[in-house]
Protein backbone atom coordinates (compact mmCIF):
# COMPACT_ATOMS: atom_id res chain seq x y z
CA UNK A 1 0.00 0.00 0.00
CA UNK A 2 2.86 2.20 0.64
CA UNK A 3 4.08 2.34 -2.93
CA UNK A 4 0.79 3.26 -4.74
CA UNK A 5 0.52 5.87 -2.29
CA UNK A 6 4.10 7.32 -2.79
CA UNK A 7 3.33 7.41 -6.74
CA UNK A 8 0.33 9.29 -6.17
CA UNK A 9 1.87 11.95 -3.83
CA UNK A 10 4.39 12.53 -6.39
CA UNK A 11 2.24 13.24 -9.09
CA UNK A 12 -0.22 15.21 -7.03
CA UNK A 13 1.82 17.37 -4.94
CA UNK A 14 0.59 21.11 -3.91
CA UNK A 15 -3.20 19.98 -5.68
CA UNK A 16 -4.77 19.95 -2.13
CA UNK A 17 -3.54 22.92 -1.37
CA UNK A 18 -5.32 25.03 -4.61
CA UNK A 19 -7.91 26.89 -4.36
CA UNK A 20 -10.96 28.13 -7.31
CA UNK A 21 -9.87 31.34 -7.17
CA UNK A 22 -6.04 30.09 -8.31
CA UNK A 23 -5.02 30.91 -12.00
CA UNK A 24 -5.70 28.05 -14.16
CA UNK A 25 -4.44 26.66 -17.75
CA UNK A 26 -5.49 23.98 -19.77
CA UNK A 27 -3.67 23.50 -22.93
CA UNK A 28 -4.20 20.15 -25.36
CA UNK A 29 -2.12 19.76 -28.50
CA UNK A 30 -1.62 17.82 -31.51
CA UNK A 31 1.75 17.83 -33.03
CA UNK A 32 3.21 15.78 -36.22
CA UNK A 33 6.88 15.48 -37.47
CA UNK A 34 7.70 13.35 -40.76
CA UNK A 35 10.84 12.37 -41.60
CA UNK A 36 12.37 10.32 -44.67
CA UNK A 37 10.53 6.71 -43.71
CA UNK A 38 9.51 7.75 -39.91
CA UNK A 39 6.43 9.82 -38.69
CA UNK A 40 6.16 11.00 -35.06
CA UNK A 41 2.69 11.97 -33.72
CA UNK A 42 2.23 13.57 -30.56
CA UNK A 43 -1.08 14.19 -28.68
CA UNK A 44 -0.49 16.44 -25.13
CA UNK A 45 -2.39 17.51 -22.63
CA UNK A 46 -1.84 19.84 -19.99
CA UNK A 47 -3.19 20.73 -16.57
CA UNK A 48 -1.65 23.84 -14.70
CA UNK A 49 -2.10 26.15 -11.65
CA UNK A 50 -0.36 29.18 -10.87
CA UNK A 51 -1.22 30.40 -6.73
CA UNK A 52 0.62 33.43 -5.56
CA UNK A 53 1.44 32.46 -1.95
CA UNK A 54 1.89 36.71 -0.82
CA UNK A 55 3.96 39.22 -2.88
CA UNK A 56 6.82 37.34 -2.55
CA UNK A 57 6.55 33.90 -2.87
CA UNK A 58 4.64 31.75 -6.21
CA UNK A 59 3.70 28.09 -6.57
CA UNK A 60 3.34 26.45 -10.00
CA UNK A 61 1.53 22.86 -10.67
CA UNK A 62 1.69 21.69 -14.10
CA UNK A 63 0.02 17.75 -14.76
CA UNK A 64 0.54 16.94 -18.30
CA UNK A 65 0.34 13.34 -20.01
CA UNK A 66 1.29 13.02 -23.86
CA UNK A 67 1.25 9.99 -26.15
CA UNK A 68 3.45 9.37 -29.02
CA UNK A 69 2.73 7.50 -31.98
CA UNK A 70 5.56 6.28 -34.51
CA UNK A 71 4.30 5.11 -38.23
CA UNK A 72 7.23 3.13 -40.20
CA UNK A 73 7.69 2.57 -43.53
CA UNK A 74 6.32 -0.77 -44.25
CA UNK A 75 9.65 -2.89 -43.78
CA UNK A 76 12.09 -0.81 -43.39
CA UNK A 77 12.78 -1.68 -39.95
CA UNK A 78 11.81 -5.19 -39.28
CA UNK A 79 11.48 -6.34 -35.85
CA UNK A 80 11.74 -3.03 -34.77
CA UNK A 81 8.69 -1.66 -35.79
CA UNK A 82 7.52 -2.72 -32.53
CA UNK A 83 8.34 0.34 -31.05
CA UNK A 84 5.34 2.45 -31.66
CA UNK A 85 3.29 3.89 -28.76
CA UNK A 86 5.26 5.50 -25.66
CA UNK A 87 3.39 7.24 -23.28
CA UNK A 88 4.79 10.03 -20.47
CA UNK A 89 2.92 11.58 -17.17
CA UNK A 90 5.02 13.61 -15.16
CA UNK A 91 4.16 16.58 -12.36
CA UNK A 92 6.06 19.67 -12.07
CA UNK A 93 5.55 21.86 -9.33
CA UNK A 94 8.04 25.12 -9.48
CA UNK A 95 8.21 27.72 -5.84
CA UNK A 96 9.99 30.69 -6.92
CA UNK A 97 11.08 33.08 -3.64
CA UNK A 98 12.16 36.46 -4.09
CA UNK A 99 15.00 37.06 -1.64
CA UNK A 100 15.58 40.82 -2.31
CA UNK A 101 14.00 43.22 -4.76
CA UNK A 102 16.44 42.35 -7.39
CA UNK A 103 17.36 38.25 -6.53
CA UNK A 104 15.20 35.30 -6.97
CA UNK A 105 15.07 31.53 -6.05
CA UNK A 106 13.10 29.17 -8.30
CA UNK A 107 12.72 25.27 -7.72
CA UNK A 108 11.17 22.61 -9.76
CA UNK A 109 10.75 19.36 -8.90
CA UNK A 110 9.71 16.86 -11.35
CA UNK A 111 8.27 13.02 -11.25
CA UNK A 112 7.56 11.68 -14.68
CA UNK A 113 6.73 8.13 -15.64
CA UNK A 114 8.08 7.21 -19.16
CA UNK A 115 6.68 3.80 -20.63
CA UNK A 116 5.78 1.80 -23.36
CA UNK A 117 2.55 0.46 -22.59
CA UNK A 118 2.62 -1.15 -18.90
CA UNK A 119 3.38 0.88 -16.52
CA UNK A 120 5.95 0.21 -13.70
CA UNK A 121 7.62 1.76 -10.62
CA UNK A 122 11.14 1.34 -11.99
CA UNK A 123 9.47 3.40 -14.76
CA UNK A 124 9.13 6.63 -11.96
CA UNK A 125 12.53 9.02 -12.76
CA UNK A 126 12.62 12.50 -10.81
CA UNK A 127 13.89 15.40 -12.38
CA UNK A 128 14.24 18.91 -11.44
CA UNK A 129 15.94 22.32 -11.52
CA UNK A 130 17.30 25.36 -9.14
CA UNK A 131 17.49 28.29 -10.73
CA UNK A 132 18.71 31.92 -9.38
CA UNK A 133 17.70 35.10 -11.11
CA UNK A 134 18.96 38.48 -11.08
CA UNK A 135 17.55 41.51 -12.06
CA UNK A 136 20.43 43.52 -13.83
CA UNK A 137 18.22 46.55 -14.80
CA UNK A 138 14.52 47.38 -15.45
CA UNK A 139 14.66 45.68 -18.69
CA UNK A 140 16.94 42.98 -18.25
CA UNK A 141 17.29 39.91 -15.81
CA UNK A 142 20.04 36.57 -15.78
CA UNK A 143 18.61 33.68 -14.82
CA UNK A 144 21.33 30.96 -13.83
CA UNK A 145 21.32 27.22 -12.38
CA UNK A 146 21.38 23.74 -12.61
CA UNK A 147 18.68 20.65 -14.15
CA UNK A 148 18.50 17.53 -14.66
CA UNK A 149 16.15 16.80 -17.94
CA UNK A 150 16.19 14.91 -20.60
CA UNK A 151 16.54 17.97 -23.28
CA UNK A 152 19.52 15.27 -24.56
CA UNK A 153 17.31 11.88 -24.67
CA UNK A 154 18.06 10.46 -20.98
CA UNK A 155 18.47 12.20 -17.35
CA UNK A 156 21.61 14.41 -17.37
CA UNK A 157 22.72 16.84 -15.34
CA UNK A 158 22.93 19.79 -17.29
CA UNK A 159 23.82 24.25 -16.92
CA UNK A 160 21.12 26.21 -17.77
CA UNK A 161 21.57 29.44 -18.60
CA UNK A 162 19.37 32.63 -19.82
CA UNK A 163 19.30 36.36 -20.42
CA UNK A 164 15.75 37.86 -20.39
CA UNK A 165 15.59 40.97 -22.04
CA UNK A 166 12.42 43.71 -22.80
CA UNK A 167 12.90 45.48 -25.63
CA UNK A 168 10.15 47.63 -25.75
CA UNK A 169 5.90 47.30 -24.68
CA UNK A 170 5.55 45.00 -27.34
CA UNK A 171 8.65 42.73 -27.65
CA UNK A 172 10.82 40.80 -25.50
CA UNK A 173 13.53 38.63 -26.18
CA UNK A 174 14.98 35.49 -24.06
CA UNK A 175 18.93 34.29 -25.18
CA UNK A 176 19.67 31.10 -23.54
CA UNK A 177 20.61 27.25 -22.97
CA UNK A 178 18.08 25.11 -23.58
CA UNK A 179 15.62 27.56 -24.71
CA UNK A 180 15.64 30.93 -26.70
CA UNK A 181 13.02 32.99 -27.82
CA UNK A 182 12.04 35.72 -29.69
CA UNK A 183 8.32 37.28 -28.53
CA UNK A 184 6.17 39.75 -30.01
CA UNK A 185 2.57 41.46 -29.46
CA UNK A 186 1.09 43.84 -31.37
CA UNK A 187 -2.25 43.72 -29.12
CA UNK A 188 -3.78 41.70 -26.45
CA UNK A 189 -4.92 38.77 -28.65
CA UNK A 190 -2.10 38.35 -31.02
CA UNK A 191 1.08 36.97 -29.36
CA UNK A 192 4.03 35.68 -32.37
CA UNK A 193 7.21 34.20 -31.12
CA UNK A 194 10.73 32.76 -32.88
CA UNK A 195 11.82 29.70 -30.67
CA UNK A 196 14.77 27.57 -30.72
CA UNK A 197 15.17 24.92 -28.24
CA UNK A 198 17.16 21.84 -27.23
CA UNK A 199 14.89 18.73 -26.30
CA UNK A 200 14.56 15.12 -26.16
CA UNK A 201 13.01 12.47 -24.27
CA UNK A 202 13.68 8.53 -23.60
CA UNK A 203 10.52 5.57 -23.11
CA UNK A 204 10.96 2.38 -20.97
CA UNK A 205 10.35 -0.60 -23.83
CA UNK A 206 8.02 -3.42 -22.21
CA UNK A 207 10.83 -5.88 -23.33
CA UNK A 208 14.34 -6.00 -24.26
CA UNK A 209 15.00 -6.28 -27.40
CA UNK A 210 18.43 -8.83 -28.03
CA UNK A 211 20.73 -7.23 -30.30
CA UNK A 212 24.66 -6.56 -29.56
CA UNK A 213 23.54 -5.82 -26.65
CA UNK A 214 20.19 -5.39 -24.63
CA UNK A 215 17.84 -2.64 -25.42
CA UNK A 216 15.94 -1.16 -22.71
CA UNK A 217 14.61 2.28 -23.56
CA UNK A 218 14.13 4.51 -27.23
CA UNK A 219 15.71 7.49 -27.28
CA UNK A 220 14.67 10.82 -28.83
CA UNK A 221 16.22 13.94 -29.24
CA UNK A 222 16.51 17.05 -31.30
CA UNK A 223 17.19 20.85 -31.79
CA UNK A 224 13.76 22.68 -32.84
CA UNK A 225 13.48 25.94 -34.55
CA UNK A 226 10.38 27.18 -35.00
CA UNK A 227 7.78 29.99 -35.36
CA UNK A 228 4.56 29.98 -33.45
CA UNK A 229 1.02 32.23 -33.34
CA UNK A 230 -1.23 32.63 -30.63
CA UNK A 231 -4.71 33.78 -30.96
CA UNK A 232 -6.89 34.91 -28.34
CA UNK A 233 -10.28 33.63 -29.93
CA UNK A 234 -12.49 34.86 -26.41
CA UNK A 235 -12.01 36.03 -23.53
CA UNK A 236 -10.63 32.65 -21.95
CA UNK A 237 -9.92 30.68 -25.05
CA UNK A 238 -6.83 30.58 -27.20
CA UNK A 239 -5.64 28.80 -30.46
CA UNK A 240 -2.13 28.15 -31.14
CA UNK A 241 -0.61 27.02 -34.27
CA UNK A 242 3.32 26.10 -34.69
CA UNK A 243 5.53 25.62 -37.35
CA UNK A 244 9.28 24.78 -37.63
CA UNK A 245 12.16 22.70 -38.27
CA UNK A 246 14.20 19.87 -36.37
CA UNK A 247 17.91 19.50 -36.31
CA UNK A 248 20.35 16.73 -35.48
CA UNK A 249 17.48 14.38 -34.51
CA UNK A 250 17.96 11.44 -32.96
CA UNK A 251 15.87 8.43 -32.89
CA UNK A 252 17.85 5.40 -31.39
CA UNK A 253 17.74 2.34 -28.93
CA UNK A 254 19.92 2.35 -25.81
CA UNK A 255 20.93 0.15 -23.03
CA UNK A 256 20.86 0.71 -19.21
CA UNK A 257 23.65 2.84 -19.32
CA UNK A 258 22.43 5.19 -21.69
CA UNK A 259 24.58 3.55 -24.59
CA UNK A 260 23.34 3.44 -28.58
CA UNK A 261 22.75 -0.16 -29.71
CA UNK A 262 20.41 0.78 -33.14
CA UNK A 263 20.24 4.05 -34.66
CA UNK A 264 17.12 4.45 -36.48
CA UNK A 265 18.80 6.94 -38.58
CA UNK A 266 15.54 8.85 -39.40
CA UNK A 267 17.03 12.42 -40.29
CA UNK A 268 15.91 15.67 -39.38
CA UNK A 269 12.61 17.15 -40.70
CA UNK A 270 9.74 19.84 -40.09
CA UNK A 271 7.33 20.10 -37.66
CA UNK A 272 3.81 20.99 -37.41
CA UNK A 273 1.18 22.13 -34.09
CA UNK A 274 -1.94 22.87 -33.51
CA UNK A 275 -3.13 23.64 -29.91
CA UNK A 276 -5.85 24.97 -28.03
CA UNK A 277 -5.59 26.29 -24.67
CA UNK A 278 -7.73 27.61 -22.05
CA UNK A 279 -7.15 30.46 -19.40
CA UNK A 280 -8.54 32.20 -16.22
Amino acid sequence: MKIPFLICSLFTISFYSMKAQDKIAVDINLKTEPTDKINFTETNIQFKINKEIDTERKVTNTLEYSHLNINYELGSFESFENSDHFNQLQNQFEFSQNVSKTTGLKFALTPTANFQQNFGISDITILGSIEVYQKLTSKTELNVGVARTTVFGYPKIIPVLSLNFRINDKSTMLIGFPDSKLEYSNNVRNKLSLTNSFNGNFYNLDSQMALNKEATKVNLSQMTSAFEYERNVDHNWFLNFKGGYNFNKKYTLIDNENHEVYDYNTGNGYILSIGIKYKQ
